[in-house]
């Protein structure tokens, strides 16, 4: 799960509901759009707020960029219903979410499971409505096997606990595997409140939205011949060490994607949460030169 590095939003945010054809959607909005304009899909288990450290640098650098939650992530609703939250409902959203920020074209990145959202909506759409793509420690399949393990284990419980009860099972579980060292695997800073909003966002999900995401995660096919036809600039970016899909899995999806690859020193599986200064100017530069 994503621990956003910040959770004061830079004064140049806006948080609003966006209406769009599909429902209305909880973003952060920050921005003018001077360079272009750009649409962050957070993963599983996340929301909006894993962005907020990207927000203002990029801002600052002249784009407007919105970071959305989807139906039944955090503070956007959704229904009680897995079908519901079906890949192609999911890319739809994200389709009527460009078009709902009124820019010409959008710079799409989809961060994880987000990433495979992203794909979708790409292929769903054609580029048309997209400037580029860019998937963020996102791979070209189902996730490595012994993540699928554990996300299957979570969907396990999800079907038969409430989710306070999961979220204590969630924490003991990380204890456990932590050990003596588990503070010293967190971020050296973390906002203060963090663990407060992390339980408030994890009560906020609707549980067959993360049913649904989990079970895409553990049996996603390759798609990457049938993305790599879309004519659109594309970015793989990670950091140097990944436990959802390995960095030379994302290599090597990057290869047939003909996408530029770039590595984010010193992050791992959410490097806009874990290194942002860093991210954003990657962003920056790639979104920059197309």
């Amino acid at each position: 799960m994503s621990r956003p590095p910040l959770l004061e939003l830079p004064r140049c945010v806006r948080t609003y509901h966006l209406p769009t054809s599909r429902g209305s959607f909880a973003v952060l909005d920050a921005g003018d759009a001077r360079r272009g304009t750009a649409l962050l899909v957070p993963g599983f288990t996340g929301s909006k707020e894993d962005f907020n450290g990207l927000l203002g640098p990029l801002a600052k650098a002249g784009w407007r960029v919105a970071a959305v939650d989807g139906r039944g992530q955090y503070e956007t609703g959704g229904p009680r219903d897995e079908s519901a939250y079906a890949q192609r409902e999911l890319a739809a959203d994200v389709v009527a979410q460009a078009e709902a920020l009124g820019a010409d074209r959008v710079h799409l990145l989809g961060h994880s499971f987000g990433g495979l959202v992203s794909r979708a909506a790409v292929l769903l759409s054609g580029a048309g409505p997209w400037a580029s793509l860019t998937l963020m420690s996102s791979g070209p399949a189902a996730i490595e096997t012994s993540q699928q393990q554990r996300t299957k284990t979570l969907l396990d419980a999800l079907a038969v606990m409430d989710m306070e009860s999961v979220w204590q099972a969630m924490r003991e579980l990380d204890v456990q595997e932590a050990g003596p060292a588990a503070d010293a695997s967190r971020p050296r800073v973390e906002p203060p409140g963090l663990d407060e909003f992390l339980h408030r966002r994890w009560l906020s999900n609707v549980p067959e939205q993360l049913i649904a995401a989990g079970r895409q995660m553990t049996a996603e096919p390759d798609r990457v011949a049938e993305l790599a036809a879309v004519e659109l600039p594309k970015l793989v970016v990670s950091g140097e060490v990944d436990y959802a899909w390995p960095v030379p899995w994302l290599d090597e999806m990057a290869e047939r994607l003909g996408a530029r690859r770039e590595v984010v020193a010193g992050a791992e599986h959410s490097p806009n949460a874990e290194r942002p200064d860093a991210t954003a100017a990657v962003l920056d530069a790639f979104w920059g030169s197309v």
